[in-house]
């Protein structure tokens, strides 16, 4: 949760929240696959939980307008990730002086912190979160906790805040998950590019356990931590290994490594660096706590504080796609993989099958068939042979293209969007963006889904994945192969169209919230 400049956070509230209610999910722009609020200011995706059968997302939103500040939580609930119900805000910027930053949601279903009202002996179960509280960027960030017996629709204040307090003034979003019969929380230390490990048994006592870093990308603040644990897919012993996640202002990094209850110890050497996502516009993704089927699944902010006020209306963000996350091991040593949710294959209308073919055949097959989405998925297997460059245009007309291609001679994939659409809004936004991306028998691999204003790319079945916004004309809906050379083959090729899940949404709620009661 990185803080914003003094004048934004001083931007003067209206009476009454803005309505979030959206006259239709049609506006230019808007994604149709990808959660968005119905209007104003999101980031930061917030304790996501899943329990008594709905996916839960809270969001650092702004109820005022669309520019940060105000920070509450929004909310949204879900049975598969994909269609959502708006929810009025959950917890309300505090009128006492501090807004709501990041933080986490657990089900405490034993009722540790006897928080729970339930009078029924086999459910002792509430909803608790715990955030920071933000008064200043000078004043110490606290950690503070408030609790839900009705299924996250309303949340009362803990009357001891705060839980955790260290006397910092960057000591935030805290992340926390149930181990061993303890409450392990893991929360972010900024400027001293270290997270710091507490345990609790009730969610309301904290104790100091150990810190990890400064390691890995070092060169900018680390917020938003995660940490969970995952097998090594295919090894013979059952392996596991823990992940530690976490955003460093411009992009996001992940360690492997083993956790003992109290301390992280990384797997590779201190400098060694490793990415989530090689696109400019993926941070602060967090993973879902009491997942129903053990997958661990994740989901990020679909922006950049780099440019984060751009060219839509009447909302400012987006989550990208929910991906889920294993561990696979390779020569280099044990990497992450991120591949997006299997409910998302519903969504698919077939457009386009060919196997063992060129890319000749293809590019006359799309015309002839008239092939063209703004909303589409396509998985696609090439071989260059002796082509130099290839790959695809998405989003594409005579003046507006978004480039997603592969370089043979140093194994580099890329998404360029220096032609992608409107690129003016800010100087930082155009540019073109990269990763290395071995081929695996003479061939790579590509899953790529393109929304209204965003392209997503999984190479070689989710080990590296890019991210990117990307604001073209509502014609530039063309799809096209490329390469520098003719013999490329392309062994495989499916296109689908990807409906809209916003087709039937339910009429939003307003961001009317009152201040929660303390007990």
């Amino acid at each position: 949760m990185l803080t914003q400049t003094n004048a934004q956070v001083s931007q003067k509230p209206a009476e009454t929240p803005v309505s979030d209610i959206a006259p239709a999910y049609r506006e230019r722009y808007r994604p149709q696959f990808h959660f968005t609020s119905p209007r104003n200011w999101i980031n930061d995706p917030n304790g996501l939980v899943h329990y008594k059968g709905e996916y839960h997302l809270f969001y650092q939103h702004n109820p005022f307008g669309d520019k940060w500040g105000h920070m509450s939580w929004g909310h949204a609930v879900s049975k598969d990730l994909l269609h959502w119900q708006h929810l009025p805000v959950a917890i309300p910027e505090n009128p006492a002086g501090f807004m709501i930053f990041s933080g986490t949601v657990v089900v405490d279903s034993e009722n540790t912190s006897g928080l729970s009202n339930s009078k029924n002996p086999s459910d002792k179960s509430c909803l608790v979160a715990v955030y920071t509280a933000h008064s200043g960027s000078e004043k110490p960030q606290k950690q503070h906790l408030a609790y839900s017996n009705d299924r996250g629709r309303t949340w009362t204040q803990y009357a001891r805040n705060p839980v955790l307090d260290v006397a910092k003034k960057d000591f935030r979003d805290p992340k926390i998950f149930r181990y061993h019969n303890r409450w392990i929380m893991v929360v972010a230390l900024p400027t001293e590019h270290k997270v710091s490990f507490y345990e609790s048994a009730d969610l309301l006592k904290w104790t100091y356990l150990s810190d990890f870093g400064p390691e890995g990308k070092t060169d900018e603040i680390w917020e938003c931590p995660d940490l969970y644990e995952l097998p090594v897919e295919g090894h013979a012993n059952g392996l596991k290994k823990w992940v530690l996640q976490l955003s460093t202002q411009s992009s996001m990094q992940y360690f492997t490594g083993d956790f003992d209850g109290k301390t992280f110890r990384n797997d590779n050497p201190k400098e060694t660096i490793l990415r989530l996502d090689y696109g400019p516009d993926m941070y602060a993704a967090i993973t879902y706590n009491n997942p129903p089927d053990n997958r661990r699944i994740s989901l990020g902010w679909m922006n950049s504080w780099q440019y984060p006020d751009g060219p839509t209306s009447p909302w400012r963000g987006a989550m990208t796609i929910p991906r889920t996350h294993t561990l696979q091991s390779f020569p280099e040593g044990i990497r992450l993989i991120q591949k997006p949710i299997v409910e998302l294959n519903a969504l698919r209308t077939n457009m386009l099958s060919m196997k063992n073919t060129t890319l000749e055949q293809v590019n006359a097959m799309i015309r002839e068939r008239r092939i063209r989405s703004k909303t589409v998925e396509i998985i696609v297997e090439l071989e260059p042979k002796s082509a130099a460059d290839i790959g695809l245009l998405v989003r594409k007309s005579n003046s507006e293209e978004t480039r997603v291609g592969f370089q043979t001679a140093d194994s580099t994939l890329f998404v360029d969007r220096t032609k992608s659409g409107d690129v003016a809004f800010n100087p930082k936004f155009p540019g073109r963006y990269s990763t290395k991306l071995a081929p695996v028998n003479g061939r790579i691999k590509l899953r790529i889904l393109v929304d209204w204003s965003s392209v997503e790319v999984f190479g070689n079945d989710g080990l590296k994945a890019l991210t990117c916004l990307v604001f073209p004309q509502p014609d530039s809906d063309g799809i096209e192969l490329y390469a520098d050379k003719s013999n490329v083959k392309v062994f495989s090729l499916d296109i689908w169209e990807l409906q809209s899940v916003w087709k039937t949404h339910s009429k939003a709620a307003t961001s009317a919230g009152k201040k929660p009661k303390a007990k």
